[in-house]
């Protein structure tokens, strides 16, 4: 496990606050740039979380997948997927389903550099009134702030300030459990060595599991990605489901 995918440290709910009646923990487990990245590693239990931005195209395999095991998932969309009337169906269709639906920041803007994480590229400003717009258009809907505390940042990528500012505004930063490249479904051949197959990235999660166990994981993928992936990993959700299921994990929203 390197360094990016180690979990720091055990703390109480009730440091955040602001969910007054648990179901499930009293624990999250938190990195050192101050996010959730897992939830109760004593229960086994699994958080599936979807992002979206510009694409949708997996929403009828997943939403399917999720009907018919009877999954309540956590969907963070940005602004600019709010607002795409292309997407307006798909939304009511979530909401009604009674998944979670979050924020995702308004414009998918990257808070801090790749090469050096400290080094911020918006001020708190530009951060509360991009993330202030999200939840603008998540208010459309009917999703109020209290209703969806859990932020996942553009790109899934902050530092302890995007951590300090995002506790100051009442919320929760929050991220996926590194370690199977779930996350990287987005990719494409066209990105060269970047790029990382379904059935890898199916395979890399069964075998994380026979390794380190997934008790708390919470598991991202996206909820539509670009047409150059033809080899679309939401088409693997239910196997996958299922063969988790078969080894007795149980799926839970995360709030």
């Amino acid at each position: 496990m390197n360094v990016s995918e180690k979990l720091i440290f055990i703390i109480p709910f009730f440091f955040f606050g602001c969910i007054d009646k648990p179901e499930y923990s009293s624990l999250y487990v938190i990195d050192d740039h101050g996010a959730i990245v897992r939830m109760d590693t004593t229960k086994k239990e699994i958080f599936l979380v979807f992002t979206g931005h510009e694409f949708a195209d997996g929403f009828e395999v997943i939403h399917a997948s999720l009907k018919k095991h009877n999954i309540k998932a956590a969907f963070f969309f940005t602004g600019d997927f709010y607002r795409n009337p292309s997407f307006e169906g798909l939304i009511h269709t979530l909401k009604e389903d009674g998944h979670y639906l979050g924020a995702h920041s308004d414009k998918h803007l990257l808070y801090c550099t790749w090469e050096k994480r400290d080094s911020l590229l918006v001020s708190s400003s530009e951060f509360r009134i991009d993330l202030e717009n999200n939840y603008k258009e998540m208010a459309k809907y009917g999703i109020e702030k209290e209703d969806a505390l859990f932020f996942m940042p553009p790109y899934e990528w902050y530092n302890r300030e995007i951590s300090k500012w995002t506790t100051e505004m009442g919320l929760k930063l929050f991220n996926f459990t590194g370690g199977t490249s779930s996350n990287q479904d987005w990719t494409y051949p066209e990105l060269g060595k970047s790029y990382i197959s379904s059935d890898t990235i199916f395979n890399r999660i069964l075998t994380y599991e026979r390794r380190y166990g997934m008790n708390g994981f919470i598991l991202l993928s996206h909820i539509g990605t670009d047409p150059r992936r033809t080899d679309k990993f939401y088409n693997s959700l239910d196997n996958l489901i299922e063969n988790l299921q078969d080894i007795g994990y149980s799926f839970r929203r995360i709030d």
